[in-house]
Order: C-alpha cells, then structure tokens, then sequence
C-alpha cells in the first residue's frame, strides 16, 4: 500500500469486494483498523478464541455438505451470507453451504455470534471425520481469516493421494496446536452470525 519495506512478521488487510488479502505494514494496517467505518479494505484482527462447549448433532456435518472433517466459515458482508470452504490439493474449495443447515448449527452454539464479518473465520475439525461419529470428535475455534489461507496453502504444498498424506496430517495437528495454545474462551452468546 505505501513504500515502506515489510518485515517477515507483518499484518494483512482483506479487500472486502475481491476477498484477496493484502500484506501491509503496521501504518497502513492501522489505517483500517477503525471499528465501524466503511471502507474498502478491513484490517484483519489476530483474535483467537475456543468454544470447549460446541456441538454438533448426528447428521449435522454431513448437512453442511462439507466432505472433509475440516472447514472454516465465515461471513461475507458483500454477498450477505455465510461462505465455507475446505482445504484440498488445488487449495481453498468453496462450499455451497446450505442456510438451513447452518442456522440449525447456530440454534445449537448460540455463541458462535462472536465473529468479526470477513476478517475472522470459524474453524471446525473433526480429527477422525467420518460419517455418523460424534459430536464430541468437533473442535471449534475463531481464528483470522489470513491463518485460514495459511493453512490452506501449507497443505496444497504437502498434499498428497486421496487425504492428503501424513506430511498434510502432521501440518494439521502442527497448526492446530498453535491454535489452541493462542486461542482462550469465547465470550457468552450474542447475536450476530446467524443467517
């Protein structure tokens, strides 16, 4: 955005119309850091939260049409809705997520109405995904969007075969434990990210 150099650990705005991140330095990355204003891009916050109380009921990842154990959501306020993606050896697949189902989701984790429109996404793991296992195998966490894409392009890189192959695996668990060891407890609910 401006000539100054950008060191290796650096923050990122998202330009709300295309959804492509944009590395900044701190200067410009405060200049869209103003809660509320109306402007093109939007700085992306480095927030981290757990929700140790999510759940899903039987049937309900399968619902969501997502056909890997690992998504993240979030909301886009140019189209107005809740977009999902997973990762997968072409990188970030976008899922047509199916408003109903998600609502249900919603109805269920009321506290999920803590994440910040295009800038933080709802990661959701099932380590051992496969159809009909528990609610309990789900972890939940809010995350910025630019760790999501991250992860992401760390696994285009790695995947191999069918499910990616254990050096994606290990990437996986590598990056979820950072997560969990940055994120603390999701406040109580709130509306807000619902339909």
């Amino acid at each position: 955005m401006c000539a100054v150099p950008i060191a290796e650990a650096h923050q990122h705005v998202v330009n709300l119309e295309s959804r492509q991140l944009m590395c900044t330095c701190r200067n410009c990355y405060l200049l869209f850091d103003i809660e509320g204003a109306e402007q093109r891009y939007k700085a992306v916050p480095a927030r981290y939260l757990s929700f140790p109380e999510f759940s899903l009921g039987p049937g309900q990842w399968d619902e969501l049409e997502i056909p890997v154990g690992l998504a993240f959501l979030f909301r886009n306020t140019v189209l107005g809705r809740i977009i999902a993606f997973y990762p997968g050896p072409a990188g970030a697949t976008e899922s047509e997520l199916p408003l109903a189902a998600w609502d249900s989701v919603v109805a269920g984790n009321p506290q999920l109405g803590v994440l910040e429109p295009d800038v933080e996404a709802l990661l959701i793991r099932a380590p051992n995904h496969s159809r009909g296992q528990g609610s309990s195998d789900y972890t939940c966490n809010v995350v910025p969007i630019d760790a999501c894409y991250e992860l992401v392009g760390q696994l285009r890189q790695l995947w191999r075969g069918f499910d990616g192959g254990q050096d994606a695996h290990d990437a996986m668990d590598a990056f979820f434990a950072t997560v969990s060891e940055r994120s603390r407890p999701a406040p109580p609910a709130s509306d807000g990210f619902g339909s």
